[in-house]
């Protein structure tokens, strides 16, 4: 959690891309995490590979449906996770992950493995927020910030409940409906921001839609601290598919391009 805190103390607009961990396949997916950081990430949002992610839109379903293929488990997370902490002592690194895979064993388990990888916090994106008080304490036992999402829908009284149980920050999503790149964001996110600032929630972070520099702009201007894209950055994985070279720098370039939006300072 320092790590995030951290982060946003420093006062200017964050940049969080996301990719799926083993895709294509672990190796490769080691040296994609590593061009997110040289291009500039201000923090990772990863994802582990889980056969029915009903959250994501159809281009992070064939990421995770490439990862599994190529036999990646939830070790070989671990391990790539273990290995960019180890080259990076300050860059927060968060999960996006599915119930299935912190239940199947105990949440005791995946939060020890998570926090020994050097996970800040984890996102359980089919968690009902009523359901998630047992899960959260346990994450937080392990060090680890509970993340949770704050819908374009959500009235005062939900906004306030996820403002006192997201630790970090909070996922704010600009549209309903699953992941993927949009044309345009919705200007309804900054009633759903300011009603988490003053519910004193931790700093906001926009995505769903997030797919080019304006977009990133725009979450600032909407009083985001920040934004997280994952479409537009996993569909440069998925065009240069075959080409490692040609992958590693198409993502570096994203982050790089999105990233250099941030020079809006956060009001």
């Amino acid at each position: 959690m320092r790590r995030y805190e951290a982060m946003f103390a420093r006062g200017h607009g964050v940049f969080v891309p996301f990719l799926m961990l083993g895709d294509p396949d672990p190796g490769t997916s080691l040296e994609l995490v590593r061009a997110l950081v040289r291009g500039g990430a201000d923090a990772l949002e990863l994802g582990i590979p889980f056969s029915d992610p009903v959250a994501d839109g159809p281009v992070i379903q064939a990421a995770a449906t490439r990862a599994l293929a190529s036999g990646t488990r939830v070790r070989h997370a671990w391990e790539v996770i273990a290995a960019i902490r180890a080259e990076q002592s300050h860059t927060p690194i968060g999960l996006l992950v599915y119930a299935n895979l912190v239940l199947h064993r105990t949440a005791a388990d995946f939060y020890r493995d998570a926090a020994n990888a050097g996970v800040d916090s984890v996102l359980i994106a089919d968690l009902p927020l009523r359901e998630a008080a047992a899960v959260d304490a346990v994450a937080e036992d392990h060090g680890i910030a509970p993340v949770h999402i704050a819908p374009p829908n959500a009235d005062a009284t939900r906004l306030t409940a996820i403002a006192r149980a997201s630790k970090g920050y909070v996922y704010v999503t600009s549209r309903p409906g699953v992941t993927g790149a949009d044309d345009r964001l919705h200007d309804g996110s900054a009633r759903i921001i300011s009603v988490l600032k003053s519910a004193g929630a931790p700093p906001a972070l926009l995505g769903f839609g997030i797919s080019r520099p304006a977009h990133v702009r725009q979450a600032l201007e909407l009083g985001a601290a920040g934004a997280i894209s994952g479409s537009a950055v996993v569909r440069r994985v998925e065009e240069s598919l075959g080409d490692l070279g040609r992958m590693v720098a198409a993502v570096e370039a994203i982050v790089r391009e999105m990233k250099a939006a941030t020079e809006l300072l956060v009001r």
